[in-house]
């Protein structure tokens, strides 16, 4: 092997889209596996699932389950995922039951998910909510949203209460595995960014002001008792709002992480909101907006994705972008996103 494909995706919102008539996750999946696709070893899907403005239900989890049945050349254990806010339980479910269940990162749940352990490339170790693996000298660290239990933290009956949260438990693990493998290219995973790093990732910068100068949904909803400053990034660290437990680490450790991949906010692939774009460098770390699949859940969706490519030997990564519809540009590579970054050190499958 010389190059290895990683396939990073997110915010399919299957139920939105599928009252539209259209198979996000389905789609994505035939287009990268058709004559026209691209090959990849594995890939990332970093949340939401689910499209419902309530806690998600049985029905939605079958369809993403369904549409996971598009995978020809694939196995569905090649596709790693985590928890996004959308995904989250209600108030008084059992918590982020619905991700266990039909996402099913461990394979724990093969009846209703269709993940078998046995059968992923890559074991993984861990938890639902963070739980890691190994490609050669690649770690890759998932780590899920928390957005459950309620307002102001978690989702309330209603909405998807956007702004990113973690428990102290999942830093505390990161911290522990970073400084674990300082021999790795680390590549951090979350379904947000993290605060001022790429486009529409600042305070404020989901919304903007009507006439009268109130706050107003845009790339989120608005929900004034879930830490709306924060909407577009990772906010809570048990709890705390505008915690930056990890951005502190990174602004501390420069370099201790190679990649971090979110999503969230999804947009065109030009969108520099905030004076940032989606693909930036800070703290000697590359942040990857991988955007979303989603055309209809959301004023700015364009349906895009990434293809990361590590090349045996090297230390360059390249960044591809993969447009799933013509709503932007034609459909498939868009070459001006296209990125080249340097990695801490090569690649090996060794």
């Amino acid at each position: 092997m010389t190059t290895f494909h990683v396939w990073a995706t997110a915010d399919a919102h299957v139920g939105t889209d599928l009252l539209g008539g259209r198979e996000s996750l389905a789609e994505a999946i035939r287009q990268s596996e058709g004559v026209e696709g691209f090959a990849w070893d594995i890939a990332l899907n970093l949340g939401d699932f689910s499209g419902s403005q309530t806690p998600p239900d049985d029905a939605e989890g079958r369809e993403v389950a369904r549409q996971f049945g598009a995978l020809q050349q694939h196995r569905r254990e090649q596709i790693y995922t985590l928890v996004g806010n959308h995904d989250a339980s209600g108030v008084d479910e059992p918590c982020q039951w619905w991700f266990q269940r039909y996402l099913d990162p461990l394979g724990e749940h093969t009846a209703f998910s269709g993940v078998d352990a046995a059968q992923m490339p890559f074991p993984v170790e861990g938890t639902w909510e963070r739980y890691a693996f190994r490609a050669g000298n690649l770690l890759f660290l998932m780590m899920g949203d928390r957005n459950d239990g309620g307002p102001p933290v978690g989702r309330g009956t209603r909405g998807g209460y956007p702004s990113g949260a973690v428990t102290g438990e999942t830093f505390a693990w990161w911290t522990r595995m970073v400084e674990a493998h300082p021999d790795c290219i680390i590549i951090a995973c979350h379904h947000h960014m993290l605060k001022e790093t790429t486009a529409v990732s600042g305070p404020w910068e989901g919304y903007v002001k009507n006439a009268d100068g109130e706050w107003k949904g845009h790339y989120h909803g608005y929900f004034p008792d879930g830490g709306p400053e924060g909407a577009s990034y990772l906010y809570f660290v048990d709890g705390r709002p505008d915690a930056q437990a990890f951005e502190s680490y990174l602004a501390a450790h420069p370099g201790a992480i190679d990649l971090w991949l979110g999503a969230h906010t999804h947009t065109h692939p030009n969108d520099c909101t905030g004076g940032r774009e989606l693909i930036a460098r800070k703290w000697g770390v590359t942040f990857i907006n991988v955007a979303g699949l989603t055309r209809d859940h959301g004023r700015l969706s364009m349906p895009m994705s990434r293809l990361l490519t590590f090349t045996e030997g090297s230390d360059e990564l390249v960044i591809q972008c993969y447009l799933h519809t013509s709503q932007y540009a034609p459909r498939g590579w868009y070459a001006p996103a296209e990125r080249q970054v340097r990695l801490s050190r090569a690649f090996t499958m060794g």
